[in-house]
């Protein structure tokens, strides 16, 4: 088993994963609250897919962060064939149900080994740990009370998101703001960025801009690698470099 210094993780597809139900009832709701243009649920659940693809290519590629708040009016807008007045929306109360939403249909853990695993790793004396986590439709605000509900929030000395730094990964200023703030929280400094891991699922955003940072990387369960490979002896070949 290997031991760093500081554990990095993405969250979604690496610790958690969504609730199908979520979804089923964000698109039920735009269905039912903005659908001008008399869309089918189908349509509009498409309408989601594409901007949440749309939006994380433009997010990995440039570097920054469209905020939650844009991509839910480009749903809006694309439901209405960009016919849609968004004078009397309040924004505010929009996110608000989205979040009673993703509070009521949270997500889950990512498969039976997260929390052992995490449990194992943190008993490592002189070890901290951290989220690097692009977001989208749910900001770090909502995902900060999901992590607490799954009782995984204990385990990161520190979070952070895409919506709050104003970066998403693969840029490399997303990754030195890590290792900056990972530096500011432990009571040694560290030595050596080969001590320093970020596992993901993404190999773009999580492996590409880790390794920008010149930092390990563990690419998981996109690959057929459970996060239980951190706990073994044999797991050097896995990291991409």
């Amino acid at each position: 088993m290997n031991i760093y210094q500081h554990y990095s993780f993405d969250l979604w597809l690496t610790l958690i994963k969504s609730n199908p139900l979520f979804k089923q009832e964000r698109t039920r709701f735009f269905f039912e609250h903005f659908n001008h243009r008399d869309k089918t649920i189908a349509e509009v659940g498409t309408i989601f897919r594409q901007v949440d693809l749309m939006c994380n290519a433009i997010n990995e590629k440039t570097g920054g962060n469209i905020d939650a708040e844009e991509m839910y009016l480009m749903v809006i807008s694309k439901m209405n064939d960009h016919r849609y007045s968004f004078h009397d929306l309040d924004l505010a109360e929009l996110y608000q149900e989205m979040e009673k939403l993703v509070l009521q249909y949270p997500p889950t853990r990512y498969c039976s080994a997260t929390l052992p695993v995490l449990q194992q790793l943190k008993a490592t004396a002189g070890s901290t740990f951290s989220l690097l986590s692009n977001t989208a439709f749910i900001k770090g605000r909502t995902l900060r009370l999901v992590l607490q509900q799954l009782e995984l929030a204990p385990f990161f000395d520190f979070q952070l998101y895409s919506d709050e730094t104003g970066m998403s990964k693969p840029n490399e200023k997303m990754f030195r703001l890590m290792l900056d703030t990972a530096a500011a929280n432990r009571s040694t400094s560290i030595t050596d960025l080969n001590k320093v891991i970020h596992i993901g699922d993404n190999i773009r955003a999580d492996i590409d801009g880790a390794h920008r940072a010149g930092i390990r990387t563990l690419l998981i369960n996109s690959n057929h690698t459970c996060i239980s490979s951190l706990l073994t002896d044999d797991n050097d070949h896995l990291f991409i470099v």
